[in-house]
């Protein structure tokens, strides 16, 4: 896996930054309004550092670079919002160039002398229609029925006042002289592609413009103070950002993907393409407006930048019409079989595979899990505590599948993390609880790094045999995700032992489990972070009492009581008041994760459960479908770069988080939504897809709570990814 660029193309990126930076700084944005929102400095100086000629072939005078290239200058063009029709005019250029264009005029635009753009629509039924850089462009690449042409428009004043003061125009082609580039089937094709790639460069330069919006009303909030403290100490301002580049991270990582699929011809490559315009249009729309809304109403003044970045966020894209329109595309290309010519890509560095290795111990546990469950423990499986079954969970231990990142002497594989996540797909494939394990391996992971000889002696071994499974006692009666606010009370005697006593909440598999993993407090004079002790309780210890609490999920929770339980100090985890430390490795452990697989579950349910009721073919269900299948496919990626940080040991900006917290929320959205589509069928709980898809919106509503809430999550990302205050209240 890699989400890093090449070296030449971060020595691009930096290159075509400082530039930007340099050169369209607001002032000149503003002083382009004046000439039909065109700099036509700026442009000459990106058509000196070869910025036009990305995408020409070289046999017509260009660089013949890919559309990864393009996309790192497309970044900072919507990080400087760049006054001109850069997107348009890179296709327009490469596909004049493909088609031999007249090489004079070609010359001239590369040059930057004259600016050559790109009409989205066909000619014949659009004579006339609205086209980015139409108020400055001497010719326009445009389709009219089968002929591909290039229009060369004449001198007439074209351009007026619009919403963002761009070169935006309509253009009339019924008065233009018209060249036909082409007209067979390879001239098509070509324009075909450039349409496809004009949709990821602007999406890419929407993710840029997007995430420099939230920077600057994250940095305005940490200077503006209001009731004596910076206004992005509160979670009314911090928490919308924290979503905002978490989902312009998702929307950059998407069009990533899609250049990725395209590729390496994988499936849904096209469909994704018409994602990417849409997420990023509308996220982009939603980012600026928050953003502007964080400035308050010096964000109205247009002294201020952000209203720059307001306007061009829509003018940008609503050039192509209602970007909704994109989804609704997108859900043909999925589910009514609609092909396009995709565009040539080039060379792409970033990679999504997980390996060799990965793949062949996948196959392995994939193999192991069909020949152990048996029709009944299939029918016995659930996603909780409650589809633990001890002989599989012993089998799987024998075979070193229960905690394979493990080191070989504590029986695991030490398989890389990339192994580790492949192996989780297979899990979920086969829709095996998983629940168990991750808690026991957290719990093992906290008693290999902080247990003392006696508790690695005595739990760790029952552990590592698949003897011994653990559960969680964080929570408490009206602490919520506070943990630190914890009021179980341990108390430690005159033998050294410890009594305990109070009650933990959720403490999920505590009916099964062998173990807890318990935060209590053992002083309460120090501040409340301070006088924490961690143990690890025996649940078969005289004086605990375990209540089920049952979810409107299926699942069996527990409430756990402890009264006068009393333990040996090597039951006792990390230093006495140093639970804090302990914790804090605990949560870090759990923090992060995502749900996309049983996103990928539910949306394929649902899309069965339309098949039999008639709705796959509707637009209405096409396009819902789409919608959440694209939100899992930015959970995926925004859990794959947050695996490959780990994997390069590099700054994590609440990367685990933003997966959690992004792919719990769309599940939870997206379940509703599926539910309502495919209503009243998927009221029934019978067996098949009405059942899953009815068991999936009920599941989805935990997710956004366990494993840490989403607002744990938004506070987390907006302290690391944007540098604003802890947010707390």
């Amino acid at each position: 896996m890699n989400f890093e660029l090449s070296d030449d193309q971060k020595m691009m990126r930096d290159t075509f930054a400082r530039f930007l930076t340099e050169q369209s700084t607001m002032e000149r944005v503003r002083s382009a309004q004046d000439t039909n929102g065109f700099d036509a400095a700026l442009w000459k100086g990106l058509a000196d550092m070869g910025a036009l000629s990305l995408r020409v072939p070289e046999d017509a005078g260009g660089m013949g670079l890919g559309i990864f290239d393009a996309a790192v200058l497309m970044e900072e063009a919507g990080r400087t919002l760049a006054s001109g029709p850069l997107a348009e005019a890179l296709v327009a250029l490469r596909v004049a160039g493909l088609l031999g264009a007249d090489n004079t005029l070609l010359e001239s635009a590369l040059q930057g002398d004259q600016v050559i753009t790109l009409a989205l629509n066909n000619v014949a039924s659009h004579t006339k229609q609205w086209v980015a850089g139409g108020a400055v462009a001497c010719a326009v690449v445009a389709k009219k029925d089968n002929d591909i042409c290039l229009f060369t428009l004449n001198d007439t004043k074209r351009g007026e006042e619009t919403l963002a003061s761009t070169a935006l125009a309509e253009i009339d082609f019924s008065n233009a002289q018209c060249t036909i580039l082409g007209s067979d089937e390879t001239a098509q094709t070509v324009f075909a592609q450039a349409i496809e790639e004009w949709k990821l460069l602007l999406a890419i330069a929407l993710s840029g413009l997007a995430r420099q919006a939230v920077q600057m009303a994250a940095d305005y909030a940490c200077e503006r103070n209001a009731f004596g403290q910076p206004i992005g100490a509160y979670q009314a301002i911090s928490h919308p950002l924290a979503d905002l580049i978490t989902e312009v991270d998702g929307g950059k990582f998407l069009a990533w993907k899609a250049i990725h699929d395209i590729k390496h011809n994988l499936n849904d490559a096209a469909a994704q393409v018409s994602m990417a315009f849409y997420w990023n249009a509308d996220t982009a729309a939603r980012a600026v407006t928050q953003s502007l809304h964080t400035f308050g109403g010096y964000g109205l003044a247009t002294e201020y930048d952000i209203h720059l970045y307001n306007l061009r966020a829509k003018a940008w894209p609503l050039v192509a019409g209602d970007p909704g329109n994109y989804l609704e595309e997108a859900g043909r290309r999925l589910y009514a079989n609609e092909q396009v010519a995709l565009p040539d890509v080039g060379e792409v560095a970033i990679d999504f595979d997980l390996g060799d290795e990965a793949r062949a111990m996948a196959k392995e546990l994939d193999d192991l899990f069909n020949r152990i469950l048996t029709p009944e423990l299939r029918a016995k499986a659930h996603y909780s505590f409650d589809g633990h079954d001890p002989g599989v969970h012993k089998i799987l231990a024998e075979n070193r599948f229960l905690f394979p990142a493990w080191p070989k002497e504590y029986g695991g594989r030490e398989a890389e993390p990339y192994v580790v996540s492949a192996l989780s797909k297979v899990w979920e494939k086969q829709g095996w609880t998983g629940h168990p394990t991750s808690t026991t391996m957290l719990v093992g992971t906290m008693i290999r790094k902080c247990g003392n000889d006696e508790m690695k002696s005595d739990i760790l071994p029952k552990i590592v045999a698949g003897e011994a499974v653990c559960s969680l006692g964080y929570s408490e009666p009206g602490c919520g995700s506070d943990v630190f606010a914890a009021k179980t009370k341990a108390t430690q005697l005159e033998d050294g032992s410890w009594r305990i006593d109070g009650a933990k909440m959720w403490t999920s598999g505590a009916n099964i489990a062998d173990y807890v993993l318990m935060l209590t407090r053992t002083d309460p004079d120090l501040p409340k972070h301070k006088g924490l002790t961690m143990f690890v309780v025996p649940l078969d210890t005289p004086g605990i009492e375990i209540h089920p609490v049952h979810t409107f999920q299926d699942e069996r929770t527990n409430a756990t009581f402890y009264d006068n339980v009393v333990i040996p100090d090597k039951y006792r985890l990390g230093e006495v008041n140093g639970g804090v430390k302990v914790m804090a490795a605990a949560l870090e452990l759990e923090h992060g994760g995502g749900f996309m697989k049983s996103q990928f579950a539910m949306t394929e349910a649902a899309e069965e459960l339309c098949q039999e009721l008639d709705l796959l073919q509707t637009s209405n269900a096409q396009k819902r479908l789409a919608r959440s299948k694209m939100h899992a496919y930015i959970g995926e990626v925004l859990g794959n770069r947050a695996l490959w940080t780990g994997v390069m040991g590099l700054e994590s900006k609440a990367y685990g988080p933003m997966t959690k917290m992004f792919s719990s929320e769309k599940f939870q959205s997206d379940s509703r939504d599926l539910l309502d589509l495919t209503a009243p069928h998927s009221l029934s709980k019978r067996e098949g897809p009405a059942g899953e898809l009815n068991l999936a919106y009920r599941h989805a509503h935990g997710t956004t709570i366990y494993g840490g809430t989403s607002e744990v999550h938004r506070s987390m990302i907006a302290e690391r990814a944007l540098g604003l205050p802890r947010t707390r209240g």
